[in-house]
């Protein structure tokens, strides 16, 4: 057992079982206090409740509950739960989702919602309820579970790829607001085995892909000296970095053939020698507007500056 992580207090969403029930006991293991949520943790014999009596017996300390990441009261009455027994939360890993996997075509938009209300607004909910403590702690460490079915997609799932997606959007920006009081928001990207991939995968290929080979990425994620704003990939014990980027493109003003040289031009527009990683979403517009000759210190109002 490594102590990288002791005395740090954190909140595992969905760790009942799969990816979750990995990373809280890997949590522990580097020294971790955990609250190990999951729906139905509070009953009798739950696999919430196994997991922390796993972790006791390893020497470590957890705590059970059973709120739904898609109720905001009982996501806060958690964190008040765990402030109660430990005094903080340092980390919070956003771990809980559910699948309801069909063509477009053939989901319905209960379906749809279904899946955007636990992925994204869980991950919202269980954020927001943390985030104040977090700033005023001056410490925090914050995990979204996105996807490479949001990064690149994947067919029958456009619901859960729109918010997996839309959980980079979420880190990109709270890792921006939560720089200054040391809260560090990243992304992790798991391929795993777990309920939700089983009857997926063929079994030799699911054999590979066990949780625990993704849980170390988490403990990289939210120690002491984390990045922040890091899509982190991980499955059968490998690591890799997804970018959101863009290109170094063309500039063709406002002349009369706009479109036509958009449409001639597309390869050198798409071309990614060179490609940009923008650190704010203003980068887009810096990037552009020096390609049309604007001097960078003109591009602010009011004499505050609002690109880059």
């Amino acid at each position: 057992m490594s102590e990288s992580l002791q005395g740090r207090v954190a909140i595992v969403t969905g760790a009942g079982g799969g990816l979750g029930r990995a990373h809280a006991i890997e949590l522990a293991r580097h020294g971790a206090r955990v609250v190990v949520n999951d729906l139905g943790a509070d009953e009798p014999g739950s696999r919430a409740g196994a997991v922390a009596d796993e972790i006791r017996r390893g020497g470590g300390e957890a705590i059970v509950n059973g709120g739904s990441v898609t109720d905001f009261d009982a996501m806060e009455e958690m964190v008040r739960q765990a402030v109660a027994q430990w005094g903080r939360v340092d980390i919070l890993v956003n771990n809980a989702g559910i699948l309801r996997d069909k063509s477009f075509a053939k989901m319905t938009l209960d379906d749809f919602r279904a899946v955007i209300d636990v992925h994204l607004m869980g991950s919202v909910n269980c954020t927001k309820a943390v985030w104040a403590l977090m700033r005023e702690q001056n410490y925090g460490r914050v995990v979204m579970t996105t996807s490479s079915s949001g990064l690149y997609g994947n067919f029958g799932q456009a619901n859960y790829g729109a918010a997996k997606m839309a959980l980079v959007g979420l880190m990109q920006t709270l890792a921006l607001e939560g720089e200054k009081n040391n809260i560090r928001v990243n992304c992790l990207a798991p391929t795993a085995a777990t309920a939700m991939t089983e009857g997926i995968l063929q079994q030799e290929v699911l054999a590979r892909l066990h949780p625990a080979a993704v849980s170390p990425g988490v403990v990289a994620l939210v120690s002491d000296d984390a990045p922040t704003r890091t899509i982190l990939m991980s499955g059968a014990g490998s690591f890799e970095c997804a970018h959101i980027t863009m290109t170094r493109g063309i500039h063709v003003g406002r002349a009369e053939d706009a479109t036509a040289q958009i449409r001639a031009r597309f390869d050198e527009i798409t071309d990614r020698t060179g490609e940009i990683v923008p650190r704010t979403g203003f980068e887009q517009a810096h990037h552009e507007l020096s390609k049309s000759g604007m001097d960078a210190d003109s591009m602010s109002a009011n004499g505050r500056t609002v690109i880059g």
